[in-house]
């Protein structure tokens, strides 16, 4: 059984590195062969801050924007989220767009591929895993964390190292487990 894998690309700042390391991960999810793979640009899907008038558990969304990514978001099966820490934080076009929806995230995985300085965007993580165990996301352990992410672009392309190479398979091996499981409870 294939899954479909959607890549979130959190950050939407001009000159940003989530568009090449996203390029370098769908690369090697795809390789994998466990997944149809999909990007969600949240640059592009260019949500606004939540302007739904009632509650997204209701599924009853006025705007086009909220539909298509609605059905962004139930299309998955499993989610790798492509992201930088922005004050020991998260990215804020991340949790809009996690909040912006409700039933279509429930009972689905999600790994992280997370960048920055030092922390290679673990506190980013750790905040975001708070927020999509709310919508009942099932947040994994294995990810693939990349500090001093700019020391691997060159000329815009990310160069992942060995240490990240191997980091892929067990986090996309996750995805699989957990998504074809937990595809049974929805």
């Amino acid at each position: 059984m294939t899954l479909n894998l959607t890549v979130i690309v959190a950050s939407t700042r001009p000159g940003r590195a989530g568009e090449p390391i996203a390029s370098w991960f769908i690369e090697r999810a795809k390789k994998h062969g466990a997944f149809d793979v999909t990007v969600a640009d949240l640059k592009e899907i260019a949500l606004p801050l939540l302007d739904e008038p009632k509650h997204p558990r209701f599924h009853q969304y006025e705007h086009e924007h909220t539909k298509r990514w609605s059905a962004i978001v139930d299309a998955a099966d499993a989610f790798a989220i492509v992201s930088p820490e922005f004050n020991y934080g998260a990215p804020p076009a991340l949790i809009n767009a996690i909040d912006y929806v409700f039933k279509e995230w429930a009972y689905k995985p999600a790994g992280f591929v997370s960048y920055g300085g030092v922390s290679g965007g673990t506190r980013s993580v750790a905040m975001s895993k708070q927020i999509l165990t709310t919508v009942k996301v099932m947040p994994i352990p294995e990810a693939v964390t990349i500090p001093f992410f700019a020391t691997m672009l060159k000329e815009g392309v990310f160069h992942g190292n060995e240490d990240l190479e191997k980091a892929v398979k067990p986090m996309l091996d996750e995805l699989q487990k957990w998504a074809t499981a937990l595809k049974t409870l929805r």
